[in-house]
């Protein structure tokens, strides 16, 4: 089954916000992306463009401040993303950290946090990921002790996207280890609690203008009324959230393709060679066909993804595993295949398609691997 039809209301609405953020992109963000990649500084006033502008907000409910489309959501990170990757997670990490209290948050939570994160005020965060447990979440040893009306946070988080710009940090811990994926939960801290700690500053391959921390818990001490969920339900609704979360991911690695292409068509229409642009060259034509053909079918797949997150149905955890491959895999592709076609001033700094290939890999990790989304398309057709 097909997502349904969306009203003409929705289309326009999603026309004028695109074409705000195409501006912005052009006039703002591109002009700045080489900048925040050689500084590896977070772009402050890149995230304040977009708050000022409501595009932190967009998958957000309207009644708590957003525009309510995942759809909208993705093709607005796509675009940020063809000139800077760095600059689309601040929107897509925006998006990660609300998405457990949007699913599992009381309405006292969600009128908390959720009208304050969609404008700006407050920036979020996302804890899932330990030392022994990456793809396999359920292996996490983060504990969260009961202590009255209280819970004390004990354990270490790593690679944690943009936790060190954040206001909160949705943290996943073990109120029963003894039960497994079953003594899971899930916590809204705010950074400046006793005991939540920043740790050690990740050097990453690429999307470096965004910072990566490892969060330590020291005896963190925060009210019980900020459990989301019930003890017990943190798999459940970090899974959900991954399920959710996943298109974003395949937004930010479709718009770097598409980026890639875009710069690589341009260099060959002006560039010569034997007495003719390059792009007259049939090899070299062939090679730009499969970058865009590639590029469409996921962007296809992707849009149907967020149709069918709108349209709240059973099978998102498929779709978004099925996009965040395809996107990911493309992403590789496409940049590697941008850089070749560049030849020797696709590898220097100076153009932008060897940033574009850095920061398409980390597309194909995180969010959940290549290979775990595979396992996730498989167990669809195969059953578990």
């Amino acid at each position: 089954m097909l997502a349904p039809e969306r009203s003409a209301e929705a289309i326009a609405t999603e026309k004028m916000v695109l074409d705000t953020v195409r501006a912005l992109v052009r006039d703002k963000v591109a002009p700045r992306a080489a900048q925040i990649d050689a500084t590896g500084e977070y772009p402050k006033d890149i995230a304040d463009l977009f708050a000022r502008n409501g595009l932190l907000g967009i998958p957000f409910p309207e009644e708590y401040g957003g525009l309510g489309s995942f759809l909208t959501y993705v093709k607005v990170v796509e675009e940020v993303s063809k000139a800077c990757a760095t600059s689309a997670l601040i929107i897509a990490v925006q998006e990660l950290g609300a998405l457990p209290i949007m699913i599992a948050g009381n309405e006292a939570q969600k009128r908390a946090y959720l009208p304050k994160l969609a404008s700006g005020e407050m920036m979020t965060s996302y804890a899932l990921t330990e030392p022994t447990s990456g793809s396999d979440a359920a292996n996490m040893r983060t504990t969260a002790r009961r202590e009255g009306d209280w819970y004390v946070l004990n354990g270490t988080k790593v690679f944690i996207t943009n936790v060190a710009v954040a206001d909160i940090c949705i943290v996943f811990a073990m109120t029963d280890p003894t039960l497994g994926p079953k003594g899971a939960s899930a916590f809204i801290c705010h950074t400046d609690d006793p005991g939540f700690k920043l740790g050690k500053v990740e050097h990453k391959m690429g999307i470096r203008g965004s910072p990566t921390n490892e969060v330590i818990l020291d005896n963190c001490r925060i009210p019980a009324d900020r459990r989301l969920g019930e003890e017990g339900e943190g798999f459940r609704i970090a899974m959900a959230t991954l399920d959710k979360s996943r298109p974003g991911v395949a937004a930010q690695a479709l718009g770097i393709a598409q980026g890639a292409l875009d710069f690589a068509a341009r260099y060959l229409q002006e560039r010569v060679a034997f007495g003719k642009p390059l792009a007259k060259q049939q090899g070299l034509q062939w090679m730009v066909a499969d970058m865009d053909c590639e590029i469409q079918a996921a962007r296809l797949l992707l849009y149907e993804a967020a149709s069918r997150c709108d349209a709240g149905g059973p099978d998102v955890t498929y779709w978004g595993a099925l996009c965040k491959l395809k996107c990911g895999d493309v992403a590789m592709r496409v940049t590697t295949d941008a850089v070749q076609l560049l030849g020797g001033y696709g590898y220097m700094t100076e153009y932008p398609v060897e940033r574009m290939m850095r920061d398409a890999k980390i597309t194909q990790i995180y969010e959940g691997t290549q290979q775990i989304q595979r396992i996730v398309i498989a167990r669809k057709i195969l059953g578990k």
